[in-house]
């Protein structure tokens, strides 16, 4: 509560002052402590000058995935939207999709990406940046120590990741698609590598409120020749009612640092902290800063009600009031 309030009504305007008891918000922007530099002398401050260059640091939680699947251009021009048969006779078009479902086609694949892809990527609640592995050898000469040499590297493992799914499943059909790119569901046989490979990007986000910083990509890796190798089996229960999730192990051939290895289409964050300017308030915003705080506030009042309440600002609704705008 305020040590003193007050209020007067002339005319149009409604003035009010009041004097309240805790002024420790009252010009925080001329506060000194707000010039002060940080001891770099010490551990504890170039500590905290070491994370304010990396302008923070990584956060598990701020990630984004994205899926391409394996789309082929000219196969999409080549074939036909009909599927016709030996005798050269078309098939009723719930047939068609019946048939494309079990045996997708590219035409099929691109309109499921354009309409579940970006559902699915929002969707992706884990995932594991895959690793980088050296492979050695262990050489000796005669009595010397044993030391490793690296012979190769490679890309072990898959790329986990689970996603959150609705209640249709749509997650867990747009990964059986997928598959089924690979193997033919009525043959059993495989297809070709080139049918049913594509890519995955797993970017880090920045997780500062800066200028365009907390959604932006600071690192970036694009994993080559993806495709969803094995889908777990979902286990339901009366126990809980808990979220189903597609749990989903990704299958690839080597990754990229996108940051470092020259594979364009992506920007990334500054690598060093920057102070983002604080405009100052133009016109009679300016002068009533000056004021007391008390003051200040009720004289900001009465501009804002005169804006509304003067001919000019009654016409424009305040939007227009000169000399300012």
């Amino acid at each position: 509560m305020a040590i003193f309030r007050a209020g007067k009504r002339v005319g149009p305007f409604d003035i009010r002052v009041g004097f309240p008891r805790d002024k420790s918000l009252d010009r925080v922007d001329q506060d000194p402590r707000l010039r002060q530099h940080a001891n770099t002398e010490n551990t504890i401050g170039r500590f905290r000058s070491a994370m304010a260059k990396a302008e923070g640091y990584a956060r598990t939680t701020r990630f984004a995935v994205r899926l391409f699947l394996p789309v082929s251009l000219n196969k999409l021009v080549q074939e036909s939207n009909d599927i016709v048969l030996k005798e050269g006779q078309s098939i009723h078009p719930r047939l068609a999709e019946q048939a494309r479902q079990s045996n997708p086609d590219p035409q099929y694949m691109h309109n499921l990406a354009s309409q579940l892809g970006q559902q699915v990527n929002i969707h992706c609640d884990t995932v594991a940046m895959p690793g980088h592995d050296l492979q050695t050898q262990a050489i000796q000469y005669g009595s010397a120590p044993e030391y490793e040499m690296v012979q190769a590297h490679a890309f072990t493992g898959q790329i986990n990741a689970s996603f959150y799914a609705d209640k249709y499943l749509r997650e867990r059909h747009f990964m059986e698609a997928w598959q089924k790119l690979a193997v033919d569901m009525n043959t059993h046989k495989a297809k070709y590598y080139d049918d049913y490979i594509g890519k995955m990007h797993i970017y880090q986000l920045g997780s500062l409120d800066g200028e365009g910083d907390r959604d932006v990509p600071t690192y970036g890796i694009e994993a080559t020749e993806v495709y969803p190798a094995t889908i777990s089996a979902i286990d339901y229960n009366y126990a809980g009612n808990n979220i189903v999730k597609i749990n989903v192990g990704f299958n690839y051939k080597q990754w990229y640092n996108l940051t470092a290895d020259g594979i364009a289409g992506i920007e990334f964050g500054s690598s060093r902290q920057t102070l983002h300017p604080v405009k100052g308030r133009p016109g009679i915003d300016g002068l009533l800063d000056k004021l007391p705080p008390e003051l200040g506030r009720a004289g900001r009042s009465i501009f804002n009600q005169a804006k509304n309440q003067l001919p000019i600002g009654r016409l424009t609704r305040g939007k227009i009031f000169p000399p300012f705008t």
